[in-house]
C-alpha cells in the first residue's frame, strides 16, 4: 500500500498591489528583533506562525526562487562603491536568514533546511520538502516559500519580473489527515501559485 501525502494547513500572504513592498506587522515579534528584516524574512515568520499552531515540533523546509534579493543589491553596491562589505550586512543577506530568523522568532528548536530549486523549478523543491516524510525520518514538516520584491534595479532589466510579485505561503505536510486536509497526489506543480490555488480552492 503507498504512502498517502496531506496537506493540512496552509497559510499565504501577499502584499497589496498598490503597496508590493508592504510586510506583515510580525505584533507577536519583539520590536527589536524585527526592526531590522527584510520583506522576505517578515512574510516567512508570518505564514510560519499561521500554521505552527500544534506542530511547534516539526523541522522547517524553506525554498525560495530569489532569497535575500534587496540585501545582496546593497552588498553588490558596496563593493563597487566601498569595495568592502560590512559583516552586519552580510550575516542577514545570505540564503538561509529567513528560516533561521523564523525559527529564533518562533521559538522552533528541531532544526531547517534552506532550499534553493534547480533552474526555478518549483517540484524539485516541493519533493525536497516532502523526502523526509517518504522516507519516514518525519511523519510532519512544515514547509514554507517566500519571494520578495524584486528591486527596481532589476526589475526595469528583467522582462519577466514584472509579473512577479513577492508572496509566501507555509504549509504543514505529513501522514496524518487531519480535518480539512487535502491530499498531496502530485508534485509537478509549475509555480508557487499553481500550489496555492490548488490548495487554497474551496
Amino acid at each position: 500500500m503507498s504512502m498517502k501525502i496531506y496537506i493540512n494547513k496552509i497559510a499565504v500572504y501577499r502584499p497589496d498591489d498598490e503597496n508590493l513592498s508592504e510586510s506583515p506587522k510580525l505584533e507577536y515579534v519583539d520590536a527589536l528583533f524585527k526592526r531590522r528584516l527584510s520583506q522576505i524574512s517578515k512574510m516567512t515568520i508570518e505564514v510560519v506562525h499561521n500554521v505552527l499552531d500544534g506542530n511547534e515540533n516539526a523541522k522547517l523546509v524553506f525554498a525560495s526562487f530569489r532569497g535575500e534579493i534587496s540585501r545582496q543589491l546593497k552588498i553588490n553596491k558596496s563593493l563597487v562603491e566601498d569595495s568592502e562589505v560590512l559583516p552586519a550586512q552580510f550575516s542577514i543577506s545570505v540564503f538561509n536568514t529567513p528560516p533561521a530568523v523564523a525559527t529564533i522568532a518562533l521559538g522552533m528548536k528541531n532544526g531547517y533546511t534552506a532550499v534553493y530549486p534547480s533552474e526555478r523549478k518549483f517540484s524539485a523543491a516541493l519533493m525536497s520538502a516532502v523526502a523526509p516524510v517518504l522516507c519516514r525520518k518525519e511523519s510532519k514538516i512544515i514547509f514554507a516559500f517566500a519571494d520578495e520584491k524584486i528591486p527596481d534595479e532589476y526589475a526595469k532589466n528583467a522582462e519577466s519580473a514584472k509579473n512577479e510579485k513577492p508572496l509566501a505561503f507555509a504549509c504543514v505536510i505529513g501522514t496524518e489527515k487531519t480535518d480539512g486536509a487535502k491530499e498531496l497526489g502530485r508534485f509537478d506543480f509549475s509555480s508557487p501559485s499553481e500550489f496555492i490555488e490548488s490548495f487554497c480552492a474551496k
